[in-house]
């Protein structure tokens, strides 16, 4: 079985030409997926995330504006190619404005898809003015249906919470309704199965993430990871697993028809069957930072360029330079990566 992709070939060198282009890196490739973090705060505190008492949130004049949010969204749409738009945190829920940046940039030309990753909470109340907004999909982070696991994971008690928001959005038509869980060793690995049969139940689309150094308290080792492997195992016990045959283009999930199909399970295997040779992503944070990949330590600043009065153009240009220092991969294996200083909550999933 395949672990990993291969590398972009550092002999592509694209020339930046001012005002002209995409979203084009040193290695040929394009980014065309933008995801923008409209917050770092969040109402859940789990443990592979953030402590639990929180962490000390970004001040609110640091914090894009909504119209500053949409504006760099449009420049990214109008300029320099993106087509698909996944707004995150956070939890991007606590975020008032949340409908009105939606309805902005699903109203640009050419029309970018628009998605959303959410913890769920809330989700019941603000599906329809989401739907209503043009949201097109969710993806909601659910890693246990038992209750008392689900307490220990975030220190809430919300599970009921989230799965009225996933009934919510199937019933407002955010549709494929996907599933991403997180699963820990000696905590909710137990909870493969079960999560699979009920996404299989009610049509959700569930997909494994391996645990990611991103955590605020640099806890994360290689060795207590639940990897892909493991993963797979323990879904093969009770259900036949075939490999998708449609193409995965830069999609970080490998697929694999359930019992036959047409039901797929996906796992995004980021640490050990890395997929950094076909990413199409670029991060905007929620204080106006590009960040060209989750593990970047260096980000490029965009809000203080438009808080001096940059025009669209400029920023664009900004935005074309920061691209070409993508490094080839995450570097998760070699002996010199270091976690970056922001946690998963401040750069957005």
């Amino acid at each position: 079985m395949t672990t990993s992709q291969s590398l972009p070939d550092p002999r592509v060198r694209p020339q930046l030409v001012a005002g002209a282009g995409g979203l084009v890196d040193r290695h040929g490739r394009v980014a065309t997926d933008l995801r923008v973090s409209l917050t770092d705060r969040c109402n859940l505190r789990c443990t592979y995330c953030m402590p639990p008492e929180g962490l000390q949130w970004l001040p609110k004049v640091e914090q894009l504006t909504d119209d500053e949010v949409a504006r760099l969204v449009r420049i990214g749409v109008e300029q320099l190619g993106i087509r698909e738009v996944r707004f995150t945190g956070g939890e991007p829920l606590l975020r008032p404005g949340l409908p009105g940046i939606v309805a902005a940039a699903t109203a640009l030309t050419p029309r970018p898809e628009v998605s959303l990753t959410t913890n769920a909470i809330g989700l019941s109340r603000m599906a329809p003015a989401l739907a209503a907004a043009g949201l097109d999909r969710i993806n909601v982070s659910l890693d246990t249906l038992d209750r008392e696991r689900f307490k220990q994971l975030t220190y809430r008690d919300r599970l009921d919470d989230v799965l009225a928001g996933l009934r919510a959005a199937q019933d407002a038509g955010l549709t494929p309704v996907k599933v991403n869980a997180v699963l820990l060793h000696g905590l909710n690995d137990v909870d493969a199965v079960p999560l699979l049969d009920f996404c299989l139940e009610h049509g959700y689309e569930l997909r494994f993430i391996e645990q990611m150094p991103l955590d605020a308290h640099h806890a994360w080792t290689r060795g207590r990871m639940v990897t892909a492997e493991d993963i797979l195992a323990r879904l093969s016990a009770a259900h036949a697993l075939t490999p998708d045959a449609e193409e995965r283009g830069s999609a970080p999930a490998e697929r694999w028809l359930v019992d036959g199909g047409p039901a797929t399970v996906g796992v995004i295997a980021s640490v050990t069957r890395s997929f950094c040779g076909a990413c199409d992503r670029t991060r905007l944070t929620a204080d106006g930072q590009v960040r060209n990949c989750l593990f970047a330590r260096e980000e490029s600043d965009l809000r203080t360029a438009m808080r001096a009065g940059a025009d669209d153009a400029e920023l664009a240009d900004r935005w074309r330079i920061a691209t070409l220092s993508k490094l080839p991969g995450h570097g998760i294996d070699d002996p010199s990566f270091l976690q970056p200083s922001r946690p998963m909550s401040a750069i957005g999933g």
